[in-house]
């Protein structure tokens, strides 16, 4: 089975896989996002897959951020409702937002929006990737990773090691993955939280394919497109 973690970034999408052969690319084009999403087996992805119609909150997202805890909650976005995902500007989205939820969108979800509504166009014009393409969450990972405690915040220097390192033990080249991308692409093209989160989702994705896939909640529910509402883990 051929399994892959992709995450989002300024260039585009930042993909890892630590299978039989390891590698890692930076896809910029739509049409090389939905070909590497039909390339692979088991894709773990961060990025919202499923939404909400008239709910502000997701109950997946309610229930990962009382696992990770008040510290980390914030790292979890509630994405536009359904009928929020194609307004135009930031301004018309919080106003479907508000009509249904009297809640507006956060900032950090409108910037991802334009992700999260080609993922689900691709999700709906390509049905068959629906079993194959899994949202996942880097933080609940690194979680699991360090025996089910986080001790630093990713977006310090120390956050950001103790998670390449937790990686590394389990998957050496890693750390090559790390310094090549680096050097390859600039800051505003891929981030180093890119990097690792990319290679998070990569190594949960490998790793479920002998462990086992858990998701959060434990029955999850679908939305009104019958896009299943979960967070996938080992």
């Amino acid at each position: 089975m051929k399994t892959a973690g992709i995450d989002g970034c300024k260039a585009g999408w930042m993909l890892t896989t630590f299978d039989e052969n390891p590698e890692y690319r930076v896809i910029e084009s739509n049409e090389d996002f939905i070909k590497a999403l039909q390339e692979f087996d088991r894709v773990f992805i961060d990025m919202p897959i499923g939404l909400e119609d008239e709910e502000y909150t997701r109950e997946c997202d309610r229930e990962l951020r009382k696992v990770l805890g008040a510290e980390y909650a914030p790292s979890v976005f509630s994405p536009p409702i359904r009928p929020a995902l194609h307004a135009p500007s930031y301004v018309e989205a919080n106003m479907q937002s508000y009509e249904y939820t009297e809640k507006k969108l956060t900032v950090q979800a409108w910037n991802i929006t334009p992700k999260i509504r080609l993922l689900d166009q691709v999700l709906s014009e390509h049905q068959e990737l629906r079993e194959s393409v899994l949202e996942s969450h880097p933080e609940l990972i690194f979680m699991n990773l360090n025996g089910g405690m986080i001790y630093q915040k990713k977006n310090t220097k120390k956050g950001l090691r103790h998670r390449l390192g937790l990686i590394v033990d389990r998957e050496q080249i890693a750390d090559d993955f790390f310094r090549d991308i680096k050097e390859e692409f600039r800051r505003n093209q891929v981030d180093e939280d890119d990097i690792v989160d990319s290679m998070a989702l990569a190594l949960a994705a490998k790793r479920s394919v002998e462990k086992g896939i858990k998701t959060i909640p434990q029955n999850p529910p679908v939305d009104s497109e019958g896009l299943k509402m979960a967070i996938h883990y080992v």
